[in-house]
């Protein structure tokens, strides 16, 4: 009866290490650069967050729950009456106003960019595009206010006459001029860019092969886009228009101009009048005392609450989407 015996290996063979290579000195000098830079931005925004809280906590202990219910803004006075009521209607009216012309705009345009014109047209249409994000918010301002808002008259009487039986249109004053409606056009064409730039660069790296696929079977040009391109592209399209999004929240300067500033809530966008908090922060802050600006300080810290969670919420709605479809993908 034989034994069976393991073959060792011969001496001259040696042993392999099952150890973990050992890392070089520039992996670890990047990841320490990387890992550096991750923390400096949470930091930052640790620091930005602690400074609001606590120069914004003596206006909100004096102003209570009536800083959220409050329209006026008379911090200086005693007692002070102040609040963000209408303030942050007027902030989140025009972003919506501005995201609901400037989103479709942006995406027709980027979608002819990239699936109907030409590559070099389209390449020229993306330049032009993305000039406008490289204009300051002032010039922004200032051809509003002088050349924009006295030709939007004959615009908002006609959205008037014929669609006054709508809340948002109806201008019972017959008044038009500085109004929600004008520093909406203004930050429309301002979060434009931004928007097409994005969604341009998402449909473009739609694979070819998936288009060719649609037109294979037999879909037309419009239907390979609406089959292929934009489900290929929808997060990031959302991703996109919360970048829009955040910029028409937090612009000050071409709002502080075209606006006819007041603090109330007001549905009919086409009266003159309204307010942005971040407009109301830029001209109000140089002439305030020191109770003035803590209540500036704190309606910054609801316009820095309000775009976190904006954008916190698109983030969850896009992880929740990639998560669905990776699911249906690998069942």
């Amino acid at each position: 009866m034989t034994t069976l015996q393991t073959a060792s290996p011969p001496e001259h063979e040696p042993t392999r290490a099952r150890t973990r290579p050992r890392p070089r000195v520039g992996d670890l000098v990047f990841r320490w650069l990387t890992t550096t830079a991750g923390m400096v931005v949470l930091g930052v925004l640790v620091v930005v967050t602690g400074f609001l809280l606590v120069r914004a906590w003596p206006a909100l202990d004096r102003a209570g729950t009536r800083f959220f219910t409050e329209t006026r803004w008379f911090p200086d006075t005693s007692p002070p009456h102040f609040g963000v009521a209408a303030l942050a209607w007027g902030t989140l009216l025009s972003s919506a106003l501005a995201l609901l012309m400037a989103v479709p705009l942006a995406l027709g345009a980027a979608l002819y960019a990239t699936q109907y014109a030409r590559p070099v047209v389209g390449r020229w249409i993306g330049y032009l595009v993305e000039l406008l994000a490289a204009v300051p918010s002032v010039v922004y301002g200032l051809w509003g206010v002088l050349f924009l808002v006295p030709r939007l008259g004959g615009l908002e009487r006609w959205l008037a006459h014929n669609l006054g039986f709508i809340p948002l249109f109806h201008d019972p004053n017959d008044l038009y001029g500085r109004s929600i409606f004008a520093a909406s056009v203004i930050l429309a064409l301002m979060v434009l860019p931004i928007i097409a730039a994005v969604a341009r660069e998402v449909f473009r790296q739609v694979p070819d092969e998936t288009k060719e696929a649609a037109f294979a079977l037999g879909a037309t040009r419009w239907e390979m886009i609406r089959t292929v391109v934009l489900p290929f592209g929808r997060s990031g399209v959302i991703g996109a228009t919360v970048l829009g999004l955040g910029r028409a929240l937090g612009e000050t300067i071409a709002i502080a101009l075209v606006l006819s500033a007041t603090f109330d809530v007001n549905l009919h966008v086409l009266q003159p009048g309204g307010n942005t908090i971040a407009a109301n922060i830029a001209t109000k802050f140089g002439e305030s005392g020191s109770g003035g600006r803590e209540a500036l300080i704190a309606s910054g810290l609801l316009l820095f609450a309000i775009t976190l969670i904006v954008t916190l919420a698109a983030r969850v709605l896009v992880t929740r989407r990639a998560r669905l479809l990776e699911e249906l993908a690998h069942p």
